[in-house]
């Protein structure tokens, strides 16, 4: 049989815009600025630090690993690696389809909310503004009755959506991210600089540096800044599994995933700069402080808490049209690549062409999506979906990838040689410690803590019938589903037949490879 044609990025620029525009995503603007204000400020630092080079560099390097070695998504990923995995693989499929139809309706509010921007439509109360006139938010619960303000908006979302899954990786991922990672650089470092020039932003930004070093006693903070560098860097739920596999067989995994890391980290720092920059001239405008202030993360931060600030700071529309462009632009392009995990698995198990499996799983996500969040119920249904899906979800998969692939397939050892075949930047025991040992440890604490919680407090305030159906029920359902689809075969022709590249031969035509560039290079200076 014919070997498999599977698609490539173009180069390894490509492949570095697209793993940092999944990277930088909606939670680096407002979730990482308030985790690292209520976990100590300045000295949640020094812990996200460490958390960075503990865990977020080394599981970024396992996932290329995986991905690129193997070259599949999850499911066929883990297969290749040992067969008793592919469950796993699947898990994280079911759980980036999960993400993917509630973070689409994120993008819609921030695309609606571009427009009321330009009229601050939101006058003097945003907060009753968005749950009220906004969403029309209901009690907890399912209902069919839509909210119109959603779900156009909502609509136009996913129809960009499957038009640019369709078109596959080099025509439809490539170009968006191209276009979109310039844009929201920009867009966002004019807000920093304009935010910074506010009455009190500096009072805001020394409000997110200042350290309370007694925060570094608390196991809590530790928790929350492996916590967050894990669900930053998009790692062990199969994006940058996927996105890895598609890279050429001589590729610098390491170098590429070190200039991924660090601009994920830095556009966060930069966020946070300009958000409490914000925050400071809201507190001098209320005459109170930035301590004081409420909603500084999350949903309330940029729908409630940055809107009222919009309305009192001086152009104000226009940097509302400017920040919400910002989240439109940052969660599209994390939205491809979780919806490429689904696209990519479906592909390997039917053999399908890229644009029929970007159509049929852009709309099998488009329909859930609209039916349950562009109601009046949407709200407190991803509330919780949201929960449940990364605390528990995401994490057991982080936790159960290490521990397999380290433990139950032995697999460590050759991915390390596969890393350092083509690498500039060479693992070696210490990053096979941290997989092996450390980062596991660290995320069953931060798996078997949030999980603790959710059993003995529940969750928000919500009525525990809701929970057992949107949080505990939706994870049993992706457990199934794991397990269900492992047991369907695969279409795609080379998936029992494939063999990884022997290590010592791809190192030798990457070492090859590399000399003829120098070489080409030194006669184009010499001419």
């Amino acid at each position: 049989m014919a070997e498999v044609k599977r698609e490539a990025w173009g180069g390894r620029t490509a492949f570095i815009v697209a793993a940092v525009s999944s990277a930088i995503g909606l939670g680096n603007i407002w979730r990482f600025p308030g985790v690292a204000y209520e976990n100590g400020g300045g000295a949640f630092l020094l812990p996200y630090v460490v958390a960075f080079l503990t865990a977020g560099i080394p599981i970024l390097y396992l996932d290329y690993a995986l991905g690129h070695r193997y070259k599949a998504a999850p499911p066929l990923a883990f297969r290749r690696t040992d067969k008793r995995l592919e469950p796993l693989g699947w898990w994280q499929v079911a759980v980036c389809y999960v993400i993917a139809i509630y973070y689409a309706v994120v993008i819609a509010w921030a695309l609606a909310f571009a427009v009321y921007s330009v009229t601050l439509a939101w006058g003097d109360d945003a907060n009753a503004f968005f749950f009220g006139d906004y969403l029309s938010a209901a009690d907890p619960g399912f209902s069919l009755d839509f909210v119109a303000t959603v779900f156009w908006p909502l609509l136009i979302v996913w129809l960009l959506t499957v038009v640019v899954m369709s078109l596959g990786i080099r025509r439809g991922l490539d170009r968006a991210n191209r276009v979109t990672l310039p844009l929201l650089v920009v867009l966002f470092m004019a807000i920093v600089v304009y935010s910074i020039t506010l009455d009190g932003a500096v009072d805001g930004v020394n409000a997110f540096f200042t350290p309370s070093w007694t925060a570094l006693a608390d196991p809590a903070v530790w928790i929350a800044a492996y916590g967050h560098i894990f669900f930053s860097f998009s790692v062990a739920f199969g994006i940058m599994l996927t996105y890895s596999s598609y890279v050429g067989r001589k590729a610098d995994l390491t170098g590429s995933g070190t200039v991924v890391a660090f601009g994920n980290c830095s556009f966060e720092i930069l966020a946070g700069i300009g958000v409490f920059a914000t925050l400071g001239f809201l507190a001098v405008q209320q005459s109170t402080t930035v301590a004081e202030l409420e909603g500084i993360t999350g949903v309330g931060l940029a729908f409630v808490t940055f809107p009222t600030l919009l309305s009192q700071m001086p152009g104000g529309a226009v940097i509302g049209v400017l920040f919400f462009l910002s989240l439109v632009f940052a969660g599209f392009t994390s939205l491809l690549s979780i919806l490429q995990v689904v696209s990519g698995a479906v592909q390997d198990k039917t053999a399908w062409t890229p644009a029929k499996a970007g159509i049929v799983v852009g709309v099998a996500a488009a329909v859930p999506s609209v039916l349950l969040f562009s109601t009046t119920t949407g709200i407190n249904t991803l509330d919780v979906v949201d929960a449940f899906i990364n605390n528990i979800g995401v994490v057991t998969s982080a936790v159960l990838t290490l521990v397999l692939v380290a433990w139950v397939a032995r697999a460590i050892p050759g991915l390390a040689d596969h890393l350092n075949a083509g690498a500039t930047l060479r693992v070696g025991p210490l990053w096979k410690a941290m997989v092996t040992y450390v980062s596991p440890l660290i995320l069953a604490a931060v798996l078997v803590t949030g999980a603790w919680t959710y059993i003995t407090d529940g969750y928000g305030g919500y009525p525990q019938w809701f929970l057992l159906i949107a949080g505990w029920g939706l994870i049993g359902a992706v457990a199934i589903v794991s397990f269900a689809l492992s047991f369907r075969g695969y279409r795609r022709p080379d998936a029992e037949s494939f063999t990884p590249d022997d290590v010592e031969t791809l190192a030798r035509d990457v070492a090859e490879a590399r000399g003829r560039a120098r070489a080409e290079g030194n006669g184009r200076s010499s001419r």
